[in-house]
């Protein structure tokens, strides 16, 4: 449910972000690329200076922070590309950050969140049966502990609005209104931005074979927890486990019914995007590629398709170039 007093992102708010984005980043290009003979497009957010699309989030939320919740700092919970996002912003403006961040994620965007200045807190990530913990309580209790700002990984309505930022540069450099926009989805942050900040595009929410929490919210209208004996995935960036009232409400009756995607999927995407595009994408950041690609998505000339991480493992990205997967 959600909280009466509680912000609710808008059209207007994506706009205002997009402003506030475009101020200081430039546009992440929009590529054309051939897919079952239709030439379509992608936004390659892998570009971005955290190497991911959080970085729009990160920077609209901490950039609305009052002086007085500046001086307080930041928490984070974040399996890596949020974190980065909210580590650059927050040394740009110089606030305090902590972030809460799974004891498996990969060690580059562990490396590269501290690198960024920001506090990593590590946690547990398995389920409650397995010793594992709850990375929102880990950020609660910290905020107890020490005080801050929640900058939740899709949960904030900033951070959706800051999200959908990218929907306004997409209508910029398309010259009018995409007809359907493919993300790839973990919470529903980006997804649920897209919908807002391209009101007359079709949003397809992609997310690895189960782990569609957002998918199966949106197909039953409440909130929907990750089994305990969920499947693995490479897909370490949208493993939530389960999506926020804030999402779903913006989501719901908004976005077409969910899609998932395979780790072998995935994988094709990736050496898709090395060997036509001539970019790194990360697992996590193929999925929306892997759904156009196994032609579960409609594809036409005004499909952009979203490529939302490239921090990659290197070892393991290098397997899956070379087909060793």
């Amino acid at each position: 449910m959600i909280q009466a007093d509680m912000k609710m992102p808008t059209t207007q708010g994506v706009r205002a972000a997009a402003e506030a984005v475009a101020a200081i980043l430039p546009p992440t290009p929009l590529l054309p690329v051939e897919i079952g003979g239709v030439e379509a497009w992608v936004k390659a957010e892998v570009l971005q200076p955290v190497g991911a699309f959080k970085i729009r989030g990160a920077w609209w939320r901490l950039s609305s922070l009052t002086p007085e919740e500046r001086a307080g700092g930041v928490v984070a919970v974040s399996s890596g590309n949020h974190a980065q996002g909210v580590a650059w912003a927050a040394r740009r403006l110089g606030i305090a950050a902590a972030i809460v961040m799974p004891h498996d994620a990969p060690q580059v965007k562990l490396a590269n969140t501290r690198a960024l200045g920001a506090e990593v807190v590590l946690y547990q990530r398995a389920p409650k049966e397995q010793g594992g913990e709850d990375r929102d309580a880990v950020a609660a209790g910290l905020i107890a502990e020490r005080g801050g700002t929640l900058v939740h990984a899709f949960g904030d309505p900033w951070v959706i609005e800051g999200q959908g930022s990218a929907a306004i540069e997409i209508a910029a450099q398309l010259g009018r209104a995409p007809s359907r926009i493919i993300a790839c989805c973990g919470g529903g942050g980006l997804a649920a931005g897209l919908a807002l900040g391209a009101p007359d595009s079709a949003i397809h929410a992609v997310e690895p074979v189960g782990w569609d929490m957002v998918g199966q919210a949106m197909a039953t209208g409440e909130l929907v927890a990750a089994a305990p004996d969920a499947p693995k995935t490479i897909c370490d960036a949208l493993q939530p486990l389960a999506t926020k009232p804030i999402n779903l409400a913006v989501l719901k009756g908004r976005a077409e019914p969910g899609v998932t995607v395979t780790d072998d999927e995935v994988r094709a995407a990736q050496r898709f995007a090395f060997a036509h595009l001539r970019l790194v994408v990360e697992p996590g950041g193929a999925a929306a590629l892997a759904a156009a690609l196994a032609g579960k998505v409609p594809v036409d000339e005004g499909t952009v398709i979203m490529l939302t991480g490239g921090n990659a493992d290197p070892a393991a990205y290098a397997a899956t170039i070379a087909g060793a997967d």
